[in-house]
């Protein structure tokens, strides 16, 4: 039986293709539905088909199993024993570094108050020496700069760290409180500079023009030395310097935190503050640096007794060369 065109159907490329096409399963659906490699149901039919051992190997392996179990259980124990042994040792260091550090501690306030009593004899000492307008111009000086002892009325403003969260409920984990960043106490800082503040001190540590106020891990450094919470930064300045400070952004930043996370934020005025002088200076100083002898083309006795320039119009050059 032939087509309009003279063809069988079936008898061209796309018949035949279509008669010897095969259909195979779609492989997620064979993967759900027999999701056990064969391998696996082999060796399950074989371990099935497999007689029993006899009691001697049971035995063996129940023995093995044993002995296993008592020598894990036996290293526990003696790890266990050296390390209860060996934590008396541990907490007697750990005591004595604690008394080490309280006494250096201790040692570094004793000689930072001998200092400071050497400096205010050094002071009365100077004083009796100048006359009494160049004493008085030199503490003047000294109380801008820092490096004088100052009282007056002024602003302690307070800083602290929230207290402890609750305990996070999910993972079971207790928040940490937000912190006072070192960054905070740099703006307080700054605006009260800025409101006109003539001295400012943080917890005691007098500020100056090269003072650093950074962070060393958590803590928190004022001129290379920590300082702890809660943080005071005391400033001595004109009347309005508590008027101007409330209006600043460091004021509204701290005030919103202290809404909002819990930070500890106060400011009051003080009467008759004191702010203790900062420590010396390491002052650096630059110095030229010595020349060599210049070199001498040439020899013999006259030449070298007589330097000339080693070149027409060229003189010579400190470091022996010419550029």
């Amino acid at each position: 039986m032939r087509d309009a065109a003279g063809q069988r159907p079936g008898a061209d490329g796309e018949g035949r293709g279509s008669a010897l096409r095969v259909y195979t399963p779609d492989f997620l659906t064979e993967l759900f539905r027999n999701p056990l490699d064969p391998g696996y149901a082999d060796a399950a039919a074989r371990r099935r088909e497999a007689p029993a051992p006899s009691g001697w190997r049971a035995w063996s392996s129940r023995s093995v199993s044993l002995v296993v179990a008592v020598a894990l259980g036996f290293l526990f124990a003696v790890a266990y024993r050296q390390t209860v042994a060996e934590e008396p040792g541990r907490s007697q260091a750990r005591a004595g570094l604690v008394a080490e550090i309280k006494e250096r501690e201790a040692e570094t306030d004793g000689l930072a108050a001998r200092a400071d009593r050497l400096r205010e004899e050094v002071g009365r000492q100077r004083d009796a020496a100048l006359s009494g307008s160049q004493a008085s111009r030199l503490r003047r000086l000294e109380a801008g700069t820092g490096l004088g002892r100052v009282r007056g009325d002024g602003v302690v403003v307070r800083l602290a760290d929230a207290p402890a969260q609750d305990k996070d409920g999910v993972t079971g984990a207790e928040g940490g409180p937000p912190r006072v960043l070192y960054t905070d106490l740099q703006k307080v800082a700054n605006d009260l500079w800025a409101a006109g503040a003539e001295a400012v001190a943080i917890n005691g540590q007098r500020l100056t023009a090269t003072s650093t106020i950074r962070s060393a891990g958590e803590a928190i450094l004022v001129d290379f030395r920590p300082v702890t919470g809660p943080y005071e930064v005391s400033a001595i300045g004109p009347g309005s310097m508590r008027e101007r400070f409330d209006g600043s952004r460091a004021a509204y930043l701290m005030r919103d935190l202290a809404e909002s996370v819990g930070l500890s934020f106060q400011v009051r005025a003080v009467e008759d503050l004191t702010l203790p002088a900062a420590p010396e200076p390491r002052l650096r100083y630059a110095e030229p640096s010595v020349s060599p002898s210049p070199s001498v083309a040439g020899s013999g006795a006259d030449r070298s007794s007589r330097p000339e320039p080693s070149g027409s119009g060229v003189s010579p050059s400190p470091s022996g060369g010419g550029r």
